[in-house]
């Protein structure tokens, strides 16, 4: 198929105007990898057969099409870890961390992270995920290798938003290479379609001095930071313990927090603490399935201050957005909130998503003529009228429990009908593999 020109013909395009959904039924056609022009069409007449697909390249059948879905937290390196022999225990949300995850990062090298991050990709088209903000660790392997993550998501024609997890837990030198591998990334990577932030870990593992010079260098290079913020109480002991201070308040003390930070997890704030994170701009990201898993707790999510963007991720354990979506409007209602109480702070955190990453990717699409060619196509035909009145119930009831279907970033199909378009999953399963062996090798 040519990319530079593309028809998709018949499907339900939900296009963003202002804090609504407003979804319109016809044709889209696409240029070098820009909508050109957008049919509306009858969606009666094509239901009484009146319409045909004609000249199209990919009919829709009736299908909802949406802006593709972002991952604010995600960690490709754990996609080796998947059925490694760990004999130490995990009964606690420090022994996860000391006996899984700080173990399996040492090991990993660069072939390795390589391979982890085709994973991620592989597993984020599959998904309807295009844009991705990954936290990255490798402390044996640290320079250079956000450049080879960087060159998976080019490869794959992705975007996303990279930084490496900067930490004094194995020592000073390895610390000063984080902040050092964030900045030479930033330089050498950074342009339309890959960003950069100043990864941070958390605030039990960050030194006074740490905390200092990664202040400098976000103000020099106008970087926010991406880092885990109270995921669980022993963020808040520990600091306290280490610093004297609990995380927020030596965010603040260094001038960390601005309108490009990404927060991740903020389970355990206190109300000053919200009221401070929402004077500085920053965004909370939830990553409900990773709370649960860790059986960490799970935020008051009535709590927060509505000024505060709310963004999703999941924390590595996998792609599916969508599913992590419904998980929070799931634990919402769980938390005996009502319907509407639900819904409201669900769409809000989908604005607020669409929002924030436009900080970073400013022509993220809202699926109108003269936009970038970025979205998603679901395998779900509404069996009902759908509006913009009735939108949300189509999406989080029906759209969210289907797969997507098909995916078109800058004009081109990453997936056409459930196949990769652009890369033999088949062949690439056997060298991840060969990886994962490795690091399988290592526990034994």
């Amino acid at each position: 198929m040519n990319r530079n020109s593309l028809k998709i013909s018949n499907g339900w395009i939900c296009q963003l105007i202002g804090n609504k959904v407003s979804p319109i039924f016809g044709d889209i056609k696409v240029e070098h990898g820009k909508i050109t022009k957008i049919f509306r069409r009858n969606f009666s007449d094509y239901v009484e057969k009146r319409i045909e697909s004609g000249n199209s390249d990919y009919d829709a059948c009736g299908k909802l099409i949406t802006v593709p879905l972002i991952n604010f937290h995600d960690h490709f390196y754990s996609r080796l870890a998947k059925g490694l022999p760990i004999s130490k225990p995990l009964d606690n949300f420090q022994n996860v961390l000391k006996n899984l995850w700080w173990d399996l990062d040492k090991k990993l090298t660069f072939e390795m992270i390589e391979a982890s991050s085709k994973v991620a990709v592989v597993e984020a088209i599959k998904n309807g995920v295009t844009y991705i903000f990954d936290h990255h660790s490798s402390p044996e392997a640290i320079d250079g290798s956000l450049g080879t993550i960087a060159e998976v998501l080019l490869d794959a024609n992705m975007r996303g938003a990279l930084c490496f997890e900067t930490t004094d837990r194995n020592g000073a030198i390895l610390s000063k290479k984080g902040l050092e591998e964030n900045i030479a990334y930033r330089n050498k990577f950074s342009g339309s379609n890959l960003k950069s932030l100043l990864g941070l870990h958390a605030s039990f593992t960050l030194s006074d001095d740490t905390l200092m010079e990664a202040s400098e260098l976000a103000k020099e290079y106008e970087l926010g930071i991406h880092i885990h913020l109270c995921e669980d109480l022993s963020d808040r002991k520990l600091s306290k313990q280490y610093a004297d201070h609990f995380p927020v308040k030596r965010l603040i003390k260094n001038n960390l927090l601005n309108v490009k930070s990404i927060l991740g997890h903020g389970v355990f704030l206190t109300e000053k603490e919200y009221l401070q994170i929402s004077d500085s701009g920053a965004a909370i990201v939830y990553n409900p399935d990773s709370n649960l898993n860790n059986a960490v707790g799970l935020p008051k999510y009535t709590k927060v201050p509505v000024s505060i963007p709310i963004l999703i991720g999941t924390d590595g354990m996998h792609a599916n957005i969508a599913k992590s979506m419904k998980q929070y409007f799931l634990l919402m209602r769980n938390q005996k909130q009502s319907f509407d109480t639900s819904f409201k702070l669900f769409i809000k955190s989908y604005f607020d998503q669409i929002t924030f990453v436009k900080r970073y990717f400013e022509d993220f699409p809202n699926l109108e003529e003269n936009e970038r060619a970025d979205f998603i196509i679901w395998d779900y035909t509404p069996p009902t009228p759908l509006s913009e009145t009735n939108f949300w119930s189509h999406f989080i009831y029906g759209a969210i429990e289907r797969n997507v279907i098909s995916v078109i970033q800058d004009g081109a199909f990453l997936m056409k009908d459930f196949k990769l378009t652009t890369i033999d999953e088949n062949e690439l399963n056997k060298e991840i593999f060969k990886q994962g062996k490795k690091l399988y090798s290592l526990y034994k």
